[in-house]
């Protein structure tokens, strides 16, 4: 691994740092004991304290161990969106010794079916716009649900502007295997020991890739830890650092810098449920908040905003994200308006967020960043496995605490994930980057298909194996088409079986995939042709597809 980076390290911060050997729920033990009045997170204007969090969490572990039969190393899954009872629900997990399995709350039932049937879960915590999604699985492939409102957190006086999934009244369900969450809390069940590790399993997020089916990835509290410390270093965070909190906890992104860190260091968090550029503003102005994580698109409507001039943004000084390039000239109006660049960052959910992040002192556009604390990243030549010289074109891999153990349930994916250079086991990346002169890292290309619409990621495969269950469809691919709000968007090159060529129409595919899978994977486009670009071996050859639609649209611009 070059060293040249270290030129460049953030002032006062060791290349090393050593993880607690800690489950992660004793960061809310320390910070409750700290701070118990100081508020931990502010949802809607109504604040929820460090000591009460605590309070509801173990409460919550109580009701699952007491209630609901949940045993140590048991999988529990989570499907809400960013409200204190997500929150509430992860760590409520942990302190039952148990293993939080965090899913996209735009999940349709069969994505939750093959969710809970992997990983084994049979107890679910989601919020009740999920629950007719998780219904039909009650009682079958899942035993208990609690289901949250999130109305319950929020201060029925507030004057911002809420969705209406925020504001939406709690329901009544009459529902044998559901415990609604008010009353799963005024049972006040008090949980056993805390017996789990920091070796022991925190948290199994889902991946995909190039296999269609999502795979879980397992993570322990130690690999957890180390990007929790990492981000509270890094940016020098502390007890009087407060942030606004957009990005999705269900993605590792906002579960570690959004979520487990603030946490950690006993700071303030200002929650959204949705993104909407104008409370954005707002709640910055309002709470004099001081930093930010966004995605690119997230910045360029904020940005777009006519009435930005309007609102006082002083007290912002750090905005950061990753998962696609900020384009340069939004970020230089981005850097005129808060006084600092935006930092890029990389990583992926079997990383449990970043192994590279920019120096914040010495930040480049468009990249990377560098490998953080404990991490090794090197280039390598996919084929010959070897490292390449700086400046040559390869495949990331990294070694570092952060690294998960491997897919869940799945030894052959999980073989295939590693490989083992100068004695260190490295996880393969599958994306194509480079190394400059001064040890940055850059990404030139996906060797996996992936598709980045507003910072979540879509796997070509899966919505294609979804696809092939339609009657009309005899073959599907699925590429990236360039969109001017999502950066990317899903297109689906389409043939029709015989039997229904010009019965079926472009909308009507939409519309079955709009029903069929999460919102942010259905295609927008779909374009049928008569046949698929394939190699001498039968395989598809997406990439001529891609390239094509690339061309296509760089002729419109």
């Amino acid at each position: 691994m070059s060293q040249e980076h270290f030129k460049f390290w953030p002032v006062g911060l060791p290349r090393n740092i050593t993880s607690p050997a800690t489950n992660l729920f004793y960061n809310a033990e320390v910070s409750a004991a700290r701070y118990p009045d100081k508020p931990y997170l502010i949802f809607f204007e109504a604040p929820l304290s460090y000591g009460r969090f605590k309070d509801e969490a173990e409460r919550l572990a109580g009701y699952l161990q007491h209630d609901c039969g949940v045993a140590p190393g048991d999988r529990v899954l989570l499907v809400m969106q960013n409200s204190p009872q997500f929150i509430l629900s992860y760590y409520g997990i942990l302190r039952a010794n148990a293993v939080v399995v965090p899913v996209n709350p735009m999940s349709v039932t069969a994505e939750l079916e093959h969710y809970i049937e992997d990983s084994g879960a049979k107890v679910a915590l989601v919020a009740q716009e999920v629950y007719p999604q998780l219904q039909p699985l009650l009682g079958k492939q899942v035993q208990r649900a609690i289901v949250a409102a999130y109305s319950d957190y929020i201060d029925p006086k507030t004057t911002l502007r809420m969705p209406e999934v925020v504001s939406a009244p709690r329901q009544a369900l009459a529902d044998k295997h559901v415990t609604l969450w008010g009353d799963a809390l005024t049972a006040k069940r008090t949980p056993g020991p805390l017996t789990m590790g920091s070796d022991d399993l925190c948290v199994i997020p889902y991946s995909s890739g190039t296999t269609g089916r999502p795979k879980g990835c397992m993570l322990t509290h130690r690999n957890v830890m180390h990007t929790v410390l990492t981000n509270t270093f890094w940016f020098s965070a502390s007890s009087d650092t407060s942030q606004l909190v957009v990005l999705p906890f269900f993605h590792v992104t906002s579960m570690q810098g959004g979520m487990n860190a603030p946490l950690f260091y006993g700071g303030t968090i200002v929650l959204m449920c949705r993104w909407d550029r104008e409370v954005a503003a707002e709640l910055i102005q309002r709470y004099q908040l001081m930093s930010w994580t966004a995605i690119a698109t997230m910045v360029i409507d904020f940005l777009a905003n006519p009435k930005l001039d309007q609102y006082d943004l002083s007290s912002l000084v750090r905005v950061s994200g990753g998962g696609a390039a900020m384009p340069a000239a939004v970020g230089e109006r981005l850097q005129q308006l808060v006084g600092s660049p935006y930092i890029e960052g990389y990583g992926l959910t079997e990383t449990i967020a970043p192994t590279h992040v920019n120096p914040p002192d010495r930040p480049k556009r468009q990249c990377l960043g560098v490998p953080i604390c404990n991490t090794d990243s090197r280039i390598i030549d996919p084929e010959t496995l070897q490292e390449v010289p700086q400046g040559t074109v390869g495949e990331i891999v990294s070694h570092g605490p952060q690294i998960f153990r491997g897919y869940w349930r799945n030894p052959e994916a999980t073989e295939a994930a590693f490989l083992m250079l100068d004695g260190k086991k490295f996880f393969r990346t599958g994306d194509l980057g480079y190394v400059d002169q001064e040890g940055y890292f850059f990404l030139v290309d996906r060797l996996k298909r992936m598709i980045n619409c507003s910072g979540f990621k879509v796997w070509p495969a899966e919505v294609e194996a979804l696809m092939y269950q339609h009657p009309a469809i005899q073959e599907a691919c699925v590429i990236a088409s360039k969109d001017a709000h999502r950066g990317e968007t899903v297109k689906a090159v389409v043939v029709l079986r015989a039997t229904h060529k010009g019965q079926v129409s472009e909308d009507d595919i939409i519309e079955w995939t709009r029903q069929n899978m999460a919102t942010y994977k259905h295609p927008r486009v779909i374009e049928f042709v008569d046949a698929l670009p394939k190699s001498a071996t039968g395989k598809v050859q997406w990439r001529l597809l891609q390239e094509a639609e690339m061309a296509r649209a760089a002729r419109a611009q």
